[in-house]
């Protein structure tokens, strides 16, 4: 026995220019995706790492002996409840860090500070206030730097870019919406003549929007799952480049791909469902209105 054809056949709802637009637009929205957790990664690292450690800077005086004050505040930052680890900065390494921004000709005729490197305990951290004032009394040069400030700019720079990807997320969700109200549109008006012999024959329009509906059920899955394999091709690509300056960008990608990273991995394959779920929500609201129009 023949099986009956479909009454709105295939090729007369096409959505092959749809499908790969929103393919377009699935890749997109995950590489937003992408990016906000590796952003939200980052900060977090970044912000830990800055709470771990402050810096102590010894200035050159006149009548003070540097080397003196270095010990004797190394000395204070050692007994200081709180305090984990104490590591000084020769001249040496010191001119090292300088050299990016100064080069290494001269420096050894500037005046250049002195550093302490203080690791600190973030369940028990020290009266940063009182540690200020004691460096002082031992080394009046002496400058106390807990990266708070960087730390505030770091903060606001993620919720920044956050909202920014947020922003990307829900322009991306707009602009399919409105692919898929042309779309149906145009499938109605191509199929115009067969919803009105559909109608004459007594066809609900639950039953005309539920046969057209099927056509974006598909739309949307391969949709998403195009724009899925492809952004996860990209990570891929991004997490094995061999460019020296782009490690920190090809590290954060591979982290992203690797597992246990469940809210990642969640939120990626979760958009050739939302993907699906918009174009068969948008597609029916659309059917049944303009089917309502029609009758």
């Amino acid at each position: 026995m023949k099986k009956p054809g479909e009454i709105i056949p295939r090729e007369a709802a096409s959505l092959s220019s749809l499908t790969a637009t929103m393919a377009v637009m699935c890749y997109l929205a995950c590489l937003a995706i992408g990016a906000l957790i590796l952003i939200d990664r980052a900060v977090d690292g970044w912000t830990r790492g800055l709470a771990q450690e402050v810096t102590v800077q010894i200035k050159e005086a006149d009548g003070r002996d540097i080397e003196a004050d270095v010990n004797k505040a190394a000395q204070l930052l050692q007994e200081t409840v709180g305090v984990t680890d104490v590591k000084v900065l020769d001249r040496a390494e010191t001119e090292k860090l300088l050299e990016p921004w100064l080069g290494s000709v001269g420096l050894d005729a500037l005046p250049v500070p002195r550093l302490i490197v203080v690791t600190v305990d973030v369940t028990q951290t020290p009266d940063y206030v009182t540690l200020q004032k004691r460096l002082v009394d031992i080394a009046p040069s002496a400058t106390l730097d807990t990266h708070q400030s960087w730390q505030v700019e770091l903060t606001r720079m993620a919720g920044t870019l956050s909202l920014l990807s947020l922003l990307i997320l829900a322009l991306i969700s707009a602009a399919a919406v409105a692919m898929v109200v042309f779309a149906t549109r145009a499938v109605l008006d191509a199929n115009r003549q067969t919803v009105d012999v559909l109608h004459l024959v007594g066809a609900e329009d639950h039953f005309i929007a539920r046969e057209i509906n099927r056509r974006f059920l598909a739309t949307g899955l391969v949709a998403g799952s195009l724009g899925l394999v492809m952004a996860l091709l990209t990570f891929y690509a991004l997490g094995n480049t061999g460019l020296p300056q782009a490690e920190g960008l090809a590290t954060a990608s591979r982290t992203l791909l690797q597992w246990p990273n469940g809210f990642a991995l969640i939120g990626l394959f979760a958009v050739p469902f939302v993907a699906t779920g918009l174009a068969l929500v948008t597609s029916r609201l659309t059917l049944m209105r303009m089917l309502g129009r029609i009758r």
